[in-house]
């Protein structure tokens, strides 16, 4: 069974198609091909309209007074490693250094990103977060161009580029000199690479069909070069030259672009769908998302290669000791990677050792540990004479709290009805979230959702779309799930207006204070 997109720019609920099992007749070949078209864009021009004009919202949004706060001039929070991480490269040109205490614990792109901004705009609050914001800004065009691709529906469109600006943690990321946005970013640039090369393929296939040559062979045909997925490859390696947690999205997105293929294939009454999918797709998927990423990541490394004081790019011949086929940087590399991962697998909970804004991933989905970024108990500007200044990282939870109802209806519509956009969703959530339970005793934060935020949102999204109605509905259908889409993207605005001091540090009464901290565990 495969699923058809959206035929017109305001239907936005696909409807699914069972082609038959075996090849169909040459009169079935117009029908086969239809069921492969993934449909008109619409106005291109009114889509990108409004893609650009979010993201000018967006911007606004995350540059907005964007040096404010710091601690007396130096960094907040966990901005504390990453922004003199991020001095060092400028000043060694290109690496980090920390050969007293080898506190190095993430690849070096995310770190290379910040310095951006501080060799344009110097060591201060602007210039520390400001890759960051334009990280956030550009994630709010990305999403707009996805749920579109998603929904064919510029309203849906636009709607998930107006939650996405008001999610608290995508926010927040956005204005904070720290890695996991620029992660963020990445993976959803390789998600909307693979949406849109599936429109390839299956257009492709469709070609071949309407020529009669697709059924030729019992595995089907080849596709040519996928540019748009060797961009995913390209964009799965920088997010694990941001943080190695991006392997999990290496596996989790190389696993659905097969699968999407072998319904293609299905489709297009390809007699061995699946070893069509097996011989055609997953060698050369393997080089474009494996491979292209591998390269990626080691390219990242450029200044560290080409050093000569990088910890431990010199280690082979002293601790690393014996003769190997292995180039002698190469195995540098390994070794210090192996100390990282050893730090990372040892950073474990203990009753000695515990973080008091720490939290376990299964409050994460609803938020219910965030995490307290900084806070001053003596500040000027709120009216009265005692006012704090506080940043909290909060989801939304207008959203957030939303999270278990939209994922059990996104697991329904993935199984019950074969929707590959709520399955999609749902890979991209579970990679960013699963992943975390294999070592529950780690010490984990809430700031490891943000890979996560742009995936709810386009599940709330696909949600609202059901709400909505398809264009074939009638009037009052339409009308009745157009005022019910507009109330709750109404209260998600005013969940997050309502939150806007304490995701920005701005100065508030301790009676404001303790009303915008809801539930016990945010205290």
């Amino acid at each position: 069974m495969t699923l058809s997109a959206p035929q017109s720019a305001d239907d936005v609920v696909n409807v699914g198609e069972l082609p038959p099992t075996s090849p169909p007749p040459g009169g079935d070949r117009r029908e086969r091909a239809r069921m492969l078209d993934p449909g008109p864009q619409g106005d291109r021009l009114r889509g990108w309209l409004v893609a650009l004009s979010l993201a000018l919202v967006g911007g606004v949004t995350r540059f907005w007074n964007l040096g404010f706060p710091t601690d007396k001039g130096t960094p907040i929070f966990d901005e504390k490693h990453y922004v003199p991480q991020a001095s060092q490269v400028l000043r060694n040109g290109g690496y980090e250094d920390n050969p007293g205490y080898e506190l190095v614990v993430h690849p070096p792109l995310g770190k290379q990103l910040i310095s951006i901004g501080e060799w344009l705009f110097g060591y201060d609050g602007f210039g520390w977060r400001f890759s960051s914001a334009v990280a956030g800004t550009l994630m709010v065009l990305m999403i707009v161009r996805i749920a579109r691709r998603l929904t064919r529906s510029d309203l849906l469109a636009a709607i998930a580029g107006v939650l996405l600006i008001a999610d608290g943690v995508s926010h927040v990321q956005s204005r904070m000199g720290m890695l996991d946005i620029f992660m963020a970013l990445f993976v959803l640039a390789a998600f909307g690479c693979l949406v849109v090369d599936r429109e390839q393929v299956r257009r492709r296939l469709g070609e071949a069909v309407a020529g009669g040559w697709a059924a030729h062979s019992p595995f089907g045909p080849t596709l040519g070069f996928r540019w748009w997925r060797f961009g995913a490859g390209v964009s799965l390696g920088l997010a694990c030259s941001i943080k190695w947690s991006g392997l999990w999205f290496i596996m989790a997105f190389g696993l659905m672009s097969v699968f999407w293929c072998v319904g293609a294939r299905r489709a297009a009454g390809v007699r061995r769908p699946w070893a069509g999918a097996i011989v055609r797709d997953v060698l050369p998927s393997l080089f474009a998302l494996v491979g292209v990423a591998l390269l990626v990541y080691l390219s990242t490394w450029w200044a560290w290669f080409g050093s000569e004081t990088a910890i431990d790019r010199h280690v082979v011949g002293g601790k690393v000791t014996g003769d190997s086929w292995v180039p002698d940087p190469l195995r540098a590399l390994w070794y210090y990677s192996s100390n990282v991962l050893e730090f990372h697998t040892n950073l474990v909970t203990s009753e000695t050792n515990k973080h008091p804004w720490e939290s376990k991933p299964w409050t994460w989905p609803m938020g219910l540990r965030p995490m307290l970024y900084y806070f001053e108990g003596a500040v000027q500007g709120c009216g009265q004479s005692s006012c704090v200044g506080a940043i909290m990282l909060i989801g939304t939870p207008a959203m957030w709290w939303l999270a278990f109802p939209v994922l059990a209806w996104s697991l329904w519509k993935a199984i019950a009805k074969l929707d590959w956009r709520y399955a999609a969703v749902l890979v991209g959530y579970g990679a960013g979230f699963l992943p975390w339970f294999t070592n529950v005793d780690r010490q984990m934060y809430f700031f490891y959702v943000t890979p996560m935020a742009p995936f709810l949102v386009l599940g709330i999204v696909l949600c609202l779309g059901d709400v909505l109605g398809s264009a074939r509905a009638g009037v009052e259908r339409r009308g009745t799930g157009l005022l019910v889409v507009s109330l709750y993207v109404g209260l998600v605005v005013a969940n997050f207006v309502w939150l806007w001091p304490i995701l920005n540090g701005n100065p508030i009464t301790p009676e404001i204070w303790d009303a915008q901290r809801w539930l016990p565990s945010w205290r």
